[in-house]
């Protein structure tokens, strides 16, 4: 199947994720997290995302980095400026509040992160490719964030989620490279 635009390709997507099980995901996210591991050691400053129902789940990687006193930050909605910032978590059990989207976020309460001061930032997408292009959900959230962001871009994805090449347009981010609960790819240069 020939993909040729972003609504295309997000509604083949949507319906493969739609398709996985949850017994299947869970056991693709343990995968991921165990890669994941081995990929934070060095980091001392990550943005994790909190995961949607449909995406692999990153929170046991977070709550281990905690616990490991590394310095750990969730986007953050801004309904001011319709843009995110980080704030940094301490206590999940105390900080994380549903936010605007029903997407778990820092409460109010959690010091804010300057972008620029990360190692690594954990990337959720629809899709990417191997040229660390990535498709997003239409809103263009992540594209402002992460070209403030710094430190490494890591993008997270299922298998099928990673293509040989997705549509592009001049302001969508890239990222350095993509774990998949079975592959690490480094983006071609």
């Amino acid at each position: 199947m020939n993909i040729e635009t972003k609504p295309e390709l997000r509604q083949m997507i949507r319906e493969r994720l739609e398709r996985i099980s949850p017994a299947v995901r869970a056991v693709e996210s343990i995968d991921l997290c165990e890669r994941l591991k081995v990929q934070i050691q060095s980091a001392h400053t990550i943005l994790f995302y909190a995961p949607l129902a449909d995406e692999l789940d990153v929170w046991p990687v977070l709550e281990l980095s905690l616990a490991l006193g590394t310095n750990c930050a969730l986007p953050c909605y801004e309904p001011e400026t319709k843009t995110y910032h980080a704030r940094l978590l301490d206590k999940l059990a105390t900080d994380v509040v549903t936010g605007k989207f029903g997407v778990r976020e820092p409460a109010a309460h959690c010091a804010e992160m300057p972008l620029n001061r990360f190692d690594l930032v954990l990337v959720p997408g629809v899709a990417f490719d191997l040229n660390g292009s990535r498709l997003g959900r239409g809103l263009g959230f992540y594209d402002r964030l992460l070209a403030e962001a710094s430190g490494v871009k890591c993008g997270v994805a299922y298998d099928f989620q990673l293509r040989e090449q997705i549509p592009t347009e001049p302001h969508d981010a890239k990222v350095d490279f993509i774990l998949t609960p079975n592959r690490c790819v480094r983006r071609k240069r």
